[in-house]
């Protein structure tokens, strides 16, 4: 394996801005601790560290230091996996990538899917008819300001609340505290349209942000061979520098959802410019595939009440990923591991431990994990996924839509019958309603305070 060293400076704009640590790994519950049993070393652990005992996981390296390792124990790994030691932090890897195993000729019908649309010709797209690539979409163009009008008359009233400063909670400190915007970043608030988690235990919504990429198609190769299917959110920049992947994927049966144009935390930037992001990457998506993806997912799970609204005006239902408790989510880290804050081991030491507190909860889970380097890649298909198809009691691995019990067709507009999967409405404009009621409670409560 070929390794580039990366300076942060020549990380893409996307990875470069993962590095914003705006959600922290905090592996298992107190209360459950004493129930699971503490890593133990692995011999296929590469760490030559002290064991981490308990749930202690490092924090990322101090610049300019290699990150640390950790203990982990794996039920399985896959025989032809990539060494651990090969899997080196703060690198990019030029090994040879496999590229689209499929090609699809214009006009290609998704049979597995009723209704749906033959697939359209991506060779007549024209890039310089869309945004530059990983850049925010300008607001002026005449589609955005036609999806902006949209957006105004769909009924669902956007909050009016104010954008963020870069740099999550900390940054913010007074609107982090305010319950009203129910910022999920800042202590994991929620509400009825946000999916968290699957309904059945023991059930795992997979899912992979970022791609399609140059090392999405080993991704893809390995759930074929062990006949898996995951949910992927697409970036719109990644989609049209890589169609022929993003078309593999969906006539491979997985859900294709958006994750914006250029990756940005979503709670900054204006309602305008989060329009332009989302309906860049529907129509790229759309022109690729034929079809309109009915779901989404804030980059870095960075969403309040005006992002929701905003995504809901759009047709989209967001999909983030399990939280424990406030501080504690489902994110292996994994996309650190390229930018040097994170090394393998101490990835395998975070998924060890979301396995200990999978049995300790009443429903399924979705977990964070990225396709974009092969890093993750190889992380998944030689480590994670063989763990997790070994794991004992047994898993029921499935795309986010499937393990919410409804059929894959709901995923797109064009397919989705709203028998199962109704759009937003003026008459269920829940969070809306929900802002205001809190709104006002507090301001009721403060007054009588005084």
């Amino acid at each position: 394996m070929k390794l580039a060293l990366l300076s942060s400076l020549a990380l893409p704009a996307i990875v470069a801005a993962h590095n914003d640590a705006r959600h922290v790994h905090i592996p298992r519950q107190a209360q459950s601790a004493s129930a699971i049993p503490s890593p133990s070393p692995s011999p296929s652990a590469s760490a030559t560290a002290p064991a981490v005992s308990g749930s202690a996981v490092s924090s990322v390296a101090p610049v300019g230091s290699p990150p640390p390792t950790a203990s982990f124990s794996l039920a399985s790994e896959n025989p032809t996996a990539v060494s651990l030691s090969d899997i080196i932090s703060g690198t990019i890897t030029t090994q040879p990538t496999l590229g689209a195993s499929t090609t699809f000729a214009a006009g290609s019908v998704p049979t597995f899917l009723p209704n749906a649309p033959p697939l359209p010709n991506f060779a007549t797209i024209n890039p310089a008819n869309y945004p530059p690539l990983d850049k925010p979409p300008p607001t002026d163009s005449p589609e955005v300001q036609q999806w902006i009008a949209e957006v105004q008359a769909s009924g669902i009233t956007i909050p009016n609340l104010s954008v963020t400063l870069p740099g999550g909670c900390a940054a913010n400190p007074q609107l982090a505290a305010d319950p009203t915007r129910c910022w999920w970043t800042c202590g994991g608030c929620v509400r009825d349209t946000d999916i968290t988690t699957c309904p059945d235990k023991l059930t795992w919504g997979l899912t992979y942000d970022d791609g399609p990429a140059p090392y999405t198609p080993d991704l893809l190769q390995y759930l074929d061979q062990q006949n898996l299917k995951s949910t992927f959110f697409v970036i719109g920049s990644r989609a049209i520098s890589y169609p022929a992947l993003l078309q593999e994927e969906y006539m491979g049966q997985h859900q294709i959802c958006v994750h914006t144009w250029s990756h940005p935390p979503a709670t900054t930037v204006t309602t305008d410019e989060f329009i332009a992001e989302l309906g860049w990457t529907k129509k790229v998506i759309k022109d690729i595939l034929g079809v309109t993806p009915t779901c989404w997912r804030p980059p870095y799970g960075d969403i309040d009440d005006r992002i929701r609204a905003i995504g809901l005006a759009m047709g989209l239902t967001p999909i983030m990923w399990t939280r424990i408790s406030p501080t504690a989510t489902f994110d292996t880290n994994d996309y650190n591991i390229a930018g040097g804050l994170v090394s393998a081991s101490e990835v395998l030491h975070n998924w060890e431990d979301i396995m200990g507190n999978v049995t300790q909860i009443d429903t399924g889970f979705i977990v964070l994990e990225h396709d974009l380097f092969a890093q993750t890649v190889d992380i998944a298909t030689g480590y994670i996924l063989p763990a997790a198809l070994a794991n004992n009691p047994k898993l029921d691995i499935k795309p986010v839509i499937s393990c919410l019990n409804k059929p894959l067709s709901d995923s797109y507009l064009e397919t989705n019958d709203n028998s199962t999967n109704p759009q937003p409405s003026t008459v269920n404009d829940s969070i809306f309603c929900a802002y205001h009621l809190i709104q006002w409670s507090s301001r009721f409560s403060a007054g009588y305070r005084q």
